[in-house]
């Protein structure tokens, strides 16, 4: 599951923002989460905890923001939010489409304790 090693990566950035910071705790996180990332929401929040074990992370809540994907059309230069398994344009159903957005993995925001 690599679902683990992403948490563990996200408490280590978690970890060093705080600690610039001054910080003496992290008690919440947003991450947002494309569809298209590679990224199992459900997973992720599994292996969460277990990552955060032991570090000032610990028992922080963490907020998912799930984000559709978005395509461009080439052909009728809309932009749709297809499944991802079928990235086609919802207006004109053309395959001849750029990806937008949906790969996103990335820190909206963190919640912190300064002394």
């Amino acid at each position: 599951m690599h679902e683990l090693s992403l948490a563990q990566g996200l408490v280590e950035q978690l970890r060093q923002t705080a600690e610039a910071e001054g910080a003496t705790r992290v008690t919440s996180v947003t991450v947002v989460i494309g569809n298209y990332s590679g990224v199992e929401p459900d997973a992720f929040e599994f292996a969460f905890p277990f990552a955060t074990e032991g570090t000032l992370v610990d028992g922080a809540e963490l907020i998912i923001d799930l984000l559709p994907v978005s395509v461009e059309c080439r052909q009728c230069k809309t932009t749709s939010h297809p499944e991802p398994i079928n990235l086609v344009c919802m207006k004109c159903g053309s395959d001849d489409v750029v990806l937008q957005g949906g790969r996103e993995f990335l820190i909206r925001s963190v919640e912190i304790d300064v002394p």
